[in-house]
């Protein structure tokens, strides 16, 4: 599990946004605040509400969606009983950027890319280079119907990377989030778990 601390020691680097390859941008006139949105799936009046905070860099998160996001969502997303939404942590740039390009998809698409993301995390991270995990994120990108050209704008978009990273520290605070994965079921704050041991607290809350 990844801590709060190691969070907060990589704060600087994320706000020195973008991702080594952007160009000199000229000061912005003053816009209005950006407003973050966290994606879900599942029905929003489900009984059972599941909020996950991960970070798209953390293997304990690849972890979680390899061995348990598959059956929470055959079982209890997709039959209407879970709504599930993601909470992104960022740890560190590449997560950030990670985080970007899904949300370059669209709310359509940004579960797709996330699983994408998660199942090939050891590949796109696996560089001490920031410009190869860039170009390793954008074939995720194209792979899943993005154009460069739209994720250079999303890469570079630095409002929008500070107000995800407003959005986070908030969040994570309020919430008391100490690592990730960590999941509130119906406000409840949890540690990574098994499927089964999630099955059961899922139950359980479902025949209250």
């Amino acid at each position: 599990m990844i801590s709060f601390k190691s969070a907060l020691a990589s704060i600087a680097i994320l706000c020195a946004i973008a991702t080594g390859s952007a160009t000199a941008q000229t000061e912005a006139a003053p816009t209005a605040p950006i407003e973050i949105t966290d994606f879900g799936i599942g029905p929003a009046d489900a009984k059972v509400k599941i909020i996950e905070y991960a970070s798209f860099t953390c293997p304990h998160c690849a972890n979680f969606h390899a061995n348990v996001f598959g059956q929470l969502k055959t079982d209890y997303i997709d039959t209407g009983k879970v709504r599930f939404e993601y909470r992104e942590v960022y740890f560190d740039r590449y997560g950030l950027w990670a985080a970007m390009i899904a949300r370059c998809g669209g709310e359509m698409r940004y579960f797709g890319m996330a699983s994408m993301f998660f199942d090939q995390q050891k590949e796109w991270v696996a560089s001490d280079d920031p410009k190869t995990v860039a170009e390793n994120l954008k074939k995720i990108g194209r792979s899943a119907g993005l154009d460069d050209a739209a994720m250079e704008v999303c890469l570079n978009d630095k409002p929008m990377a500070e107000a995800m990273i407003a959005h986070y520290q908030k969040n994570f605070a309020a919430d008391g989030i100490q690592g990730t994965p960590t999941l509130l079921i119906n406000g409840t704050k949890h540690s990574n778990m098994s499927y089964d041991d999630l099955k059961a607290i899922i139950e359980t809350e479902l025949a209250k």
